[in-house]
């Protein structure tokens, strides 16, 4: 029987972005196949998140601080919610991106934290050039330039989040082999059993290209 999968939403989740720039099977599993289950990262994460208001991080006085703020970008089709942002008294905004763990090496949550800057500057008519990422293990702000680069990143990340809903076809896995261990979605997506196979394909075709030979 052929399974029929939901329909992409009118507006990309800007969590899609994150899931995607991470490794574009999970973002498959979770957003177009609805498969999530938790592991003590997620946990965490999930935990902190609910508790960012009080996390400890400078914020300069007269500063007014939202969190959990829905935002939205018609032009670029995503929503959902900045864990964060500032107002500051001069009229700038400043979205920061809460992040567990240490700073890593993939720029997930800058495209992230990008993608909600371009949801406020369209929302507020304002213009929003840098934000930040708190990564709440080592408790460091590491400020995010948002320039024409990101931007283009970001536009770039949308349009391959839509054509993968679109494609009703679950990539293979990521080629960052190493993130895998840390992934909630791991026992189900079994990346190193579909490594093996595609490593198999391709002895058996190098075999059979031998035995032609002979």
């Amino acid at each position: 029987m052929e399974m029929t999968l939901p329909e992409p939403p009118d507006k990309i989740p800007l969590s899609a972005l994150n899931q995607y720039a991470y490794c574009p099977r999970r973002c498959y599993l979770i957003h177009a196949e609805g498969e999530f289950t938790d592991n003590i990262h997620t946990q965490s994460g999930t935990l902190e998140h609910e508790r960012v208001d009080q996390l400890a991080h400078e914020i300069k006085k007269g500063v007014r601080v939202e969190f959990a703020l829905p935002v939205w970008s018609d032009l670029l089709g995503i929503s959902g919610r900045c864990d964060a942002v500032e107002f500051h008294p001069d009229g700038s905004v400043f979205p920061i991106e809460y992040k567990h763990g240490k700073r890593k090496q993939w720029d997930n949550g800058d495209i992230q934290v990008a993608a909600q800057a371009m949801c406020l500057e369209e929302m507020l008519k304002t213009s929003i050039p840098a934000a930040a990422v708190y990564h709440i293990q080592t408790r460091r702000r590491r400020e995010v330039a948002i320039d024409q680069a990101l931007r283009n990143t970001v536009a770039i990340t949308v349009k391959a989040v839509v054509d993968l809903l679109n494609s009703q076809q679950c990539p293979p896995p990521t080629e960052h082999i190493k993130r895998c261990p840390q992934c909630s979605l791991n026992s189900l997506c079994n990346p190193e059993l579909l490594h093996e196979k595609t490593r198999l394909q391709q002895l058996s075709a190098q075999l059979f290209n031998i035995e032609s030979d002979a």
